[in-house]
């Protein structure tokens, strides 16, 4: 076993991975999205419905998984993240870990880290409930929905095809939330809406 393979192995052992697959779980693509309201890293309340008419785009995300340094760390995740927002897309990065799990920051730790890292969201959403999480089923790390402009949830899985933590992994994999916000803005049905996510458990309360 070479090391790469082994530190992958340890990595999925330690956080808990999935391979990005075609999966059947809930929630419902192509039924209305679970409606939800939270309050953002400025302690301002967000809803849903606020933004109805536009597409948005939901990111779980844990500052300290591997899955998610990949994505981070390649400036994979930053990318996107601009190219939706320029496209007058709404993005919203959830925070789902309970206090005193690991990855919950408050508001002004999420928004810092956010500055470090060069993310650029359009708003984080402060989630240590769980219940915006687990209205999604959301299990993983990132765990990535996509909304369309009439509240129907369009896509729902991983944020790509390979489910490897390297960052070089990024290189030649399907993204599957580019691709579903360039079938929404062509007038297309999304082609891939559904699929297993990978990543690290997301550490909800009990």
């Amino acid at each position: 076993m070479n090391r790469r393979t082994a530190l992958s192995l340890f990595a999925a052992l330690a956080f808990g991975a999935a391979a990005a697959s075609p999966a059947s779980a809930t929630p419902s693509v192509g039924a209305p999205a679970p409606a939800f309201s939270a309050t953002d890293s400025s302690g301002s309340p967000v809803s849903l419905a606020a933004y109805r008419g536009k597409t948005v785009v939901l990111e779980w995300t844990n500052h300290q998984c591997p899955y998610v340094v990949k994505h981070y760390g390649s400036d994979n995740m930053q990318a996107l993240q601009k190219e939706a927002t320029g496209d007058g897309i709404v993005w919203l990065q959830i925070l789902s870990s309970a206090p005193g799990l690991g990855g919950h920051l408050g508001g002004k730790e999420a928004v810092a880290k956010n500055a470090e890292r060069g993310a650029e969201p359009s708003r984080v959403l402060l989630d240590p409930d769980g219940k915006v999480g687990r209205a999604y089923a959301a299990r993983h790390t990132p765990t990535m929905a996509v909304i369309d402009p009439k509240g129907t949830l369009a896509y729902y899985g991983a944020i790509d095809s390979d489910s490897n933590w390297h960052p070089s992994s990024v290189e030649g994999a399907t993204n599957y939330v580019r691709a579903a916000l360039s079938d929404l803005k062509a007038g297309r049905d999304v082609q891939v809406a559904k699929t297993r996510g990978y990543g690290c458990s997301i550490k909800y309360a009990d």
